[in-house]
C-alpha cells in the first residue's frame, strides 16, 4: 500500500468517525429535526463521506469509534469548522446555537458551553481566520469559560 493510500484511508476513517459522532449527538433525542438532517447532509459532503458510507453511518452510528481530538488545538480546529458550517450556511436558523452547543460538548469541551459557543459565533461574525479563532478560544478556555 502506498503512503497516499494509507493517508487517504486514515483521512476517510477519521472523517467517518467524526461524522458518526455528530450523528450520535443529533440523534440524542431519538430523531433529528429537518434542520439537523439538512446540516448532516451538507456536513457529509464537506467531509467527503460517500453516499454508501453516509447511509451506513445513519443506520448505525455506534459502529464507528468516537474520536474527539485529545489535544486542544485539533479540538478547537474542529469547533471552528463546525461553527463555520453552522454560521455561514445559516441552515439551522434559530437552532444554530442549540445544535452547536451539543457538538461543542461532543468535542470534549466543558465549562460554560454557552459562553464558548457565543464566543465562537462572535469570532465568526468578526470574520477572523483560524489562527485568531484558535488564539481567542484558547484564551477563553484559559479563563475557565
Amino acid at each position: 500500500m502506498s503512503t497516499n493510500n494509507l493517508y487517504d484511508a486514515t483521512f476517510v476513517d477519521r472523517n467517518s468517525g467524526h461524522f458518526a459522532s455528530i450523528v450520535r449527538v443529533a440523534l440524542a433525542n431519538g430523531h433529528f429535526s429537518e434542520e439537523e438532517k439538512k446540516f448532516l447532509d451538507q456536513l457529509a459532503l464537506k467531509l467527503d463521506i460517500s453516499e454508501e458510507e453516509y447511509k451506513k453511518i445513519l443506520r448505525n452510528p455506534e459502529a464507528y469509534p468516537v474520536n474527539p481530538p485529545y489535544l486542544e488545538i485539533p479540538r478547537i480546529e474542529r469547533l471552528y469548522d463546525l461553527a463555520r458550517m453552522v454560521y455561514v450556511d445559516h441552515m439551522l436558523g434559530p437552532k444554530q446555537k442549540e445544535i452547536l452547543k451539543k457538538f461543542t460538548v461532543a468535542l470534549g469541551f466543558s465549562g460554560n458551553i454557552d459562553y464558548l459557543v457565543d464566543k465562537a459565533l462572535s469570532l465568526l461574525v468578526m470574520n477572523v481566520d483560524i489562527d485568531e479563532f484558535i488564539t481567542e478560544i484558547k484564551l477563553a478556555l484559559k479563563h475557565k469559560v
